[in-house]
C-alpha cells in the first residue's frame, strides 16, 4: 500500500515509518520545525519518499493526498502548552487541516488519526470507554476531539485515543510524563509532584506503531470506530510512576505538595478492552520503557533538554 504519513519526522512518525516501510511505500510530509534529522537512515530505501512541507499548504499537500492509499495525519500542534499560546495555529493545523483531507479523500482510502485519551478529561465516574462522551478541558484536546467527531461522523476513518506514550525515539520528547520523570530521576534526582494521585494510562511508542499497522491490516472490519490504545495494567497516579522508577533508581527523591496545582488537571481510568478483543495486545511493558530511557539517555542526558521538549515551535507545529 501507499501510505502518507504527515508529521511523520516527529516523535511517533520516527518510529512508526521504519515499521511502514518494511511492508509499504511512505512518503512522510513534514515542515522539519524543530530542524530534525529523523529517517537519515531511510533515504536509500526504495519505499521512502520525504516531501518538505506544511500541511496548511493543501494545494501542495494534495498532490500526495489524491495518491494515497491510507493516510496517517501525524502533524500537529502538540500539549496544551504550544496550543494556547497560539489557538488560532492551533485550530487550523489540528483541525482544519484534517477537515480538508476528510473532504478531499474518497471511500476507498483509508484514515487512521491519532487523538488522545485525554479527551475523557478529569476524573469521571467508573472507567472509561470508546462509548463515553469526550469532555476535553484544553484547547489542544478540544482540536483532536473536534477532529476525531468529524472523522467518525464521516464513517471513514478510525481513530486511536492514545494513553500518554512513553519510550525512545529519534524525535525524542522530554515533555511526555514517563520520559520526563525518568529523566529528572537520573539528572536532578528530585522531583515534586502536584496533585500526584491524578490517574493516566501508558503505552510505549513501539506498542502505538504496531496498533497502527494492525489497524491498516484489519481496516474493514473497524472502520468508523475509536479505540483506545494504552496498557491494561497501567493505569497508575503519577506517584505510583515515580515508585515504579525508584526501583531502577533509588536514591531519586519524590516530593509532595499541595502549594501548586498542576494546570494538566487530567485523571481518568482507561479501558482497552476493545482493540484487545480485535486481537491487538502491547508488547512492552512500562518497566521495559522505564529500563530503556535509562539506557537510551545516556546519549542526550549532556544535551541542552529544550532540544527535546514541545515548547512553541520556531515555525509551527510537528508531529506526534
Amino acid at each position: 500500500m501507499k501510505i502518507l504519513v504527515t508529521g511523520g519526522m516527529g516523535y511517533l512518525g520516527s518510529v512508526l515509518c521504519p515499521d511502514l516501510v518494511e511492508n509499504h511505500e511512505v512518503v512522510v510530509y513534514d515542515n522539519l520545525v524543530y530542524n530534525q534529522t529523523t529517517l537519515l537512515n531511510l533515504f536509500n530505501n526504495k519505499n521512502f519518499k520525504f516531501v518538505y512541507g506544511d500541511v496548511r499548504d493543501y494545494s501542495k499537500l494534495s498532490n500526495y493526498v489524491n495518491k494515497a492509499d491510507v493516510i496517517i495525519p501525524l502533524a500537529a500542534i502538540v500539549g496544551f502548552p504550544a496550543c494556547d499560546r497560539d489557538k488560532q495555529l492551533a485550530t487550523a493545523v489540528n483541525y482544519y487541516q484534517i477537515k480538508k483531507i476528510l473532504n478531499n479523500t474518497s471511500k476507498l482510502q483509508r484514515i487512521i488519526f491519532p487523538n488522545t485519551n485525554s479527551g475523557y478529561g478529569q476524573k469521571t465516574e467508573g472507567i472509561c470507554t470508546e462509548d463515553q462522551k469526550l469532555t476535553p478541558i484544553s484547547h489542544y484536546g478540544v482540536t483532536k476531539c473536534d477532529s476525531e467527531n468529524l472523522l467518525l461522523d464521516s464513517g471513514r476513518a478510525i481513530t486511536f485515543r492514545l494513553a500518554t506514550v512513553f519510550g525512545m525515539s529519534e524525535r525524542m520528547r522530554l515533555d511526555l510524563l514517563v520520559n520526563e520523570f525518568v529523566y529528572k530521576a537520573l539528572t536532578d534526582r528530585y522531583i515534586t509532584l502536584f496533585q500526584a494521585h491524578t490517574i493516566r494510562n501508558y503505552i510505549h511508542i513501539k506498542d502505538v506503531s504496531s496498533a497502527f499497522q494492525f489497524m491498516i491490516n484489519n481496516y474493514e472490519d473497524n472502520v468508523g470506530e475509536a479505540f483506545n490504545v494504552g496498557l491494561s495494567d497501567t493505569n497508575i497516579s503519577k506517584l505510583e510512576l515515580t515508585e515504579r522508577i525508584q526501583k531502577y533508581i533509588p536514591d531519586f527523591v519524590v516530593n509532595q505538595s499541595e502549594y501548586y496545582e498542576d494546570p494538566d488537571k487530567r485523571d481518568y481510568i482507561v479501558s482497552n478492552e476493545k482493540i484487545e478483543s480485535m486481537g491487538w495486545k502491547p508488547s512492552y511493558s512500562l518497566n521495559d520503557g522505564i529500563k530503556e530511557l535509562i539506557d537510551g539517555y545516556q546519549v542526550i542526558i549532556n544535551k541542552d533538554s529544550s532540544h527535546f521538549r514541545n515548547a512553541f515551535p520556531i515555525k509551527y507545529g510537528q508531529g506526534l
